[in-house]
C-alpha cells in the first residue's frame, strides 16, 4: 500500500498527520502540534506518569473492562510513537471538559479539588488521567475500587508533593459527586470510518503496520534489518535518551492474531507475541494465582498496557521479569520466518547478553505454557529498592513438585544474577529426588554460588544478589513445605489486603 497520513481520533474529530518522523512522541505531538499543554513531560522515559494519556480500541467480545463498546488504557505518551496511534483514540486532560459540559470541572478533577490533591500541580495531569481510566472502566462495570485498587491503579503515577493519601482520598470520593460518562457511540463510529481492514498501514516509506500474520511474516523476511517494534516501551527509550535512529520500522501492534491468549484444547495456554503485557499477566495469574504479585509488580498499568510479553523475551534483557516466571513454567517460545514456524524451550533461545536464536528475518509469534501436572506448585518473587514500578535487583520463578515430602521435579529461573536470564542447574540437581527439608534447601543455597556470579550495579551488589538468591529458596520452602506451609496471607502483600478488604 502507498503511504498515507496518520489517523487518529481526538478532541472531537479524525485527525490526519502526514508530517511527523515516525519517532516522534504522541507527547510531543500533543504539546508542540496539538497545542495541548496539560500533558506534561517528567522523566521522558515512562517512569513518572506526568505525560498519561489515554488510549481508546474498540472492545474485543466478552472483554469485561470494555466501557460500552471501547477499551480505554493509560499510557505513557512520552514513549508512545505517533504513527502506533493510527485508527485509535487520544483522550488527553483537555477532555475532561467536554465529557462534563454542564459541571465546572469533571468529578475526577472536582474530587481532586476538594480532597486537595494537587499542590505544585505538575503531576496532576497525569494522575487525573489514570483516575479517570478507572472512573469510566469501574461506572460502566458496576464495581467500586477499593482504596488498594485505586493504589495499583495509579502506580505509574509519581508524586513528590501532596502524597498519595489525599489522591486517594480524590479517587474514593469521585464516585460519589455526580455522574460525568464518555459518550463512546462518536468515538466508535469514528475508529469504524478509519478501519482500514487488513490492508498494511505505511508511513513516511518507513514505519509499516501489517494486519496480519501472514503479511507480518513477509514483511520482515523482505526487511530483517528493520526494527520490530510492538509497545516502544523499551524502544522509546533509545530514541529519547540515546537518540538513536531506528531506520524502517515494522510495527506490531497491528496484528489482531499475535495479541491473542487462548486456552488450547490440550490444556496449553498460548500467548500472541503482540499481547499486552496485562492481558497476558491476567491469564497466567488467572491459572496460577501464586503469580499475582509479579503481575501487579510489573512496571505499572501504563506500561503494561502498551508493552508485550513477546517483546519483553525478545529484548533479552538479563533484569526483565517475564523470562524466570516463564522458564519455571517450562514454557516454549514460537519463531517465525516466512511459512516456517518452530518452537524451543524458553532457556534454549537465550545465548549471551542480548543476544538470543532469532534468525535473520525471523520474528517471535507466540509463547506456548503446557498445563503442569495438578501437584506442581509455582510462585514468583521480585526484589527491588521500590514496591511499584521499579527494575528487579532479583527476580525469581520457581515451580516445585513433590511426591510425599520428596522433590519430583524443580524449576529454579533467576533474572539479575547472570547476563542472561537462566535456571540454577546446579541448585535443582541438589533438589532432585532428595526430602523437601531445611538440610535440601541448604545444599540448595551452596550450589548457587556454581550457579551464577553476579556482578555489582546501581540496582543491588553481588553479595547482596547472592544472599537475596539464597534467601528466596528458604522462602519457597517455608512457603510449600509438607508440614505448616506458610498461607498466602503470610508472605504476599496482595494476598493479605485480599483478605483484609473481605
Amino acid at each position: 500500500m502507498p503511504s498515507r497520513p496518520i489517523r487518529f481520533y481526538h478532541r472531537g474529530r479524525i485527525v490526519e498527520v502526514g508530517d511527523a518522523e515516525p519517532t516522534r512522541s504522541v507527547l510531543d505531538w500533543l504539546r508542540e502540534d496539538a497545542r495541548c499543554t496539560g500533558t506534561k513531560e517528567g522523566c521522558n522515559e515512562g517512569d513518572c506518569g506526568a505525560c498519561t494519556v489515554v488510549v481508546g480500541t474498540p472492545a474485543a467480545p466478552g472483554d469485561t473492562q470494555a466501557v460500552r463498546g471501547l477499551r480505554l488504557q493509560t499510557v505513557n505518551a512520552c514513549i508512545q510513537f505517533l504513527p502506533t496511534l493510527d485508527g485509535k483514540a487520544l483522550f488527553g486532560v483537555e477532555d475532561l471538559k467536554a465529557i462534563a459540559p454542564a459541571q465546572a470541572l469533571h468529578p475526577v478533577q472536582q474530587a481532586m479539588v476538594e480532597c486537595h490533591g494537587s499542590q505544585c500541580g505538575f503531576c496532576t495531569p497525569g494522575f487525573v488521567m489514570s483516575l479517570w481510566a478507572g472512573y469510566e472502566t469501574h461506572r460502566a462495570c458496576g464495581t467500586t475500587p477499593s482504596r488498594r485498587a485505586l493504589a495499583d491503579e495509579l502506580s505509574g503515577n509519581l508524586c513528590r508533593c501532596t502524597g498519595y493519601r489525599p489522591i486517594l482520598d480524590a479517587g474514593q470520593r469521585m464516585f460519589e459527586l455526580p455522574a460525568a460518562q464518555l459518550d463512546t457511540a462518536p468515538v466508535l463510529a469514528a475508529l469504524q470510518a478509519m478501519a482500514g481492514g487488513d490492508q498494511t498501514f505505511e508511513y513516511r516509506d518507513r514505519f509499516f503496520a501489517p494486519r496480519t500474520t501472514e503479511a507480518l511474516a513477509a514483511l520482515r523476511e523482505a526487511k530483517p534489518e528493520a526494527r520490530l517494534v510492538a509497545g516502544a516501551t523499551d524502544v522509546g527509550l533509545w530514541v529519547n535518551k540515546q537518540f538513536r535512529e531506528l531506520g524502517e520500522i515494522i510495527y506490531l501492534g497491528g496484528v489482531k492474531a499475535l495479541q491473542a491468549v487462548e486456552e488450547q484444547r490440550d490444556g496449553a495456554l498460548r500467548i500472541g507475541a503482540a499481547a499486552p503485557l496485562e492481558d497476558a499477566w491476567r491469564a497466567i495469574a488467572r491459572r496460577w494465582p501464586a503469580l499475582t504479585d509479579v503481575w501487579l509488580r510489573f512496571a505499572s498499568p501504563p506500561v503494561r498496557h502498551a508493552g508485550t510479553m513477546g517483546g519483553n523475551l525478545a529484548n533479552g534483557s538479563p533484569i526483565g521479569d517475564s523470562a524466570p516466571i516463564l522458564m519455571a513454567l517450562d514454557a516454549q517460545i514460537e519463531l517465525r520466518r516466512g511459512a516456517r514456524v518452530r518452537r524451543m524451550p524458553l532457556p534454549d533461545f537465550y545465548v549471551d547478553y542480548m543476544k538470543n536464536r532469532l534468525e535473520p528475518g525471523e520474528f517471535v509469534q507466540a509463547i506456548v505454557l503446557p498445563a503442569l501436572p495438578a501437584g506442581r506448585q509455582v510462585r514468583g518473587y521480585k526484589i527491588s529498592k521500590r514496591f511499584d514500578c521499579d527494575i528487579s535487583a532479583v527476580c525469581a520463578g520457581f515451580a516445585i513438585e513433590l511426591d510425599g515430602a520428596t522433590v519430583r521435579a524443580v524449576r529454579l529461573a533467576f533474572g539479575g544474577m547472570a547476563g542472561i536470564v537462566k535456571r540454577a542447574a546446579r541448585a535443582e540437581a541438589a533438589l532432585l529426588g532428595q526430602p523437601w527439608n531445611a538440610a535440601s534447601v541448604a545444599a540448595a543455597q551452596a550450589a548457587l554460588a556454581q550457579d551464577f556470579t553476579p556482578l555489582s550495579d546501581m540496582r543491588a551488589s553481588a553479595a547482596h544478589r547472592a544472599q537475596v538468591a539464597a534467601n528466596l529458596l528458604m522462602r519457597l520452602w517455608l512457603e510449600t513445605r509438607p508440614d505448616d506451609p506458610l498461607p498466602a496471607e503470610a508472605t504476599s502483600v496482595f494476598a493479605a489486603m485480599a483478605r483484609e478488604r473481605a
